[in-house]
């Protein structure tokens, strides 16, 4: 059995129910950040599941230069936590250095470390030092059991609150594999994981000036990732994907999101 780790009065992790971590993957407007979270917020709470919102203030790692990053660390860190004190949600964004997390710390909930960066000492190091449940996303690039080395960066630093997230591993150029395995293996360092069904789907850099996606496998891949004990699902969600500023091909429509999360509770219940 996995850890418990405490995100306000959420509890991941245990014997608790599936969490979501869920919302548009950049921060596109105060307006709409407010608006995917209220809608995601009452379809979670007719469905009694625990809810994270999850929006980046920067998408630092975009495939061109003139993609859209988001509004900043300033203005995005304002938005996010106008959504966590409106609307009593937990928030949780990317960092992408050590200076970041000192900064993100007064309002995530969660300290995220993106993939690319997971290898990256002083940037886990520091997010260990906010004190923050620090979610550690699974470099493409890394094994499952070479997370163990994360993982001892972040006690060492005197953090126990820790979240593993499996996105998929690279096979070959711009391709993705999930391999489920992964799931069982990480478990076993005694720590939550969450499954992130969006961009287990991405084709990275797979349209040229900015990545793919097969948004058609989110649902399947999500579902084999609850039977196989995931404790969290992570799954990037837009009213309009074909409209959003960054990773639109690997989002799921909003519109879908409530069918998805009831198939999600048959498939805890029974596991």
């Amino acid at each position: 059995m996995t850890k418990e780790i405490k995100i306000g009065k959420i509890k991941l992790g245990g014997k608790n129910p599936v969490v979501l971590i869920a919302g548009p993957c950049v921060i596109e407007s105060e307006s709409g950040a407010i608006k995917h979270a209220r809608a995601i917020k009452k379809i979670t709470e007719a469905l009694e599941i625990p809810f994270i919102f999850k929006a980046s203030y920067d998408k630092a790692n975009r495939s061109s230069v003139s993609s859209f990053r988001g509004p900043g660390i300033a203005k995005g860190l304002a938005i996010l936590k106008k959504v966590k004190t409106e609307l009593r949600i937990p928030v949780i964004s990317d960092i992408h250095s050590p200076e970041e997390a000192r900064k993100a710390k007064s309002v995530l909930d969660v300290i995220q470390v993106p993939a690319f960066l997971s290898r990256q000492t002083d940037i886990i190091i520091a997010a260990a030092k906010t004190g923050k449940p620090v979610n550690i996303k699974k470099g493409q690039f890394l094994s499952p059991w070479d997370v163990k080395n994360v993982i001892e960066k972040i006690e060492r630093s005197g953090n126990r609150n820790i979240i593993i997230t499996e996105r998929g591993t690279s096979f070959g150029y711009n391709m993705l594999v999930s391999d489920f395995r992964s799931i069982l293996i990480m478990k076993k360092f005694g720590y939550p994981v969450c499954f992130d069904a969006s961009h287990s789907v991405q084709i990275p850099g797979g349209l040229g000036t900015k990545s793919g996606g097969q948004r058609e496998f989110i649902e399947p891949l999500a579902f084999s990732a609850v039977i196989c004990g995931a404790d969290a699902v992570f799954v990037e969600v837009h009213e309009n994907p074909g409209k959003a500023k960054s990773d639109g091909p690997n989002m799921l429509k909003l519109a879908r999101l409530k069918s998805f999360l009831k198939k999600i509770k048959k498939l805890e219940s029974v596991r």
